[in-house]
């Protein structure tokens, strides 16, 4: 299962609920995200046969380690562009937005160099 834009941002989703609260359900997901609880249903059971994540019989979702992988990589993307374009004077608000669209199709390759230049210049936070 090829992951698109859109199963990215569950995962980051469920990464971040699962770094404020011990367990994270489906209804969880629909409040972060504002979408109706069957659109979250159905993305969720895509997601659990991708090998992405887990539900146990409770409905609590877990992310599985590649799950995790793919989460924690979008999360670092977009903390480092919103940090990177925060510090170019650009607002927290629209700084996160604009980052949420990016960290999805930045290649590897330029998002390192905006690492290494942040690093360089000292500005990663």
């Amino acid at each position: 299962m090829t992951l698109q834009e859109s199963g990215e941002m569950y995962l980051e989703t469920i990464l971040i609920l699962s770094e404020k609260k011990k367990d994270v359900r489906s209804i969880d997901i629909c409040d972060e995200m504002g979408f109706s609880k069957p659109s979250i249903s159905r993305a969720m059971h895509l997601l659990k046969d991708g090998g992405y994540l887990d539900i146990d019989e409770n409905g609590y979702i877990t992310l599985t380690d590649l799950g995790k992988e793919i989460a924690e990589k979008i999360y670092e993307r977009h903390r480092v562009l919103t940090a990177l374009f925060v510090n170019i004077g650009v607002d927290e608000d629209t700084a996160s937005e604009d980052a949420c669209r990016i960290e999805h199709v930045i290649s590897d390759k330029t998002f390192q160099a905006i690492k290494k230049h942040m690093k360089k210049h000292k500005l990663d936070k």
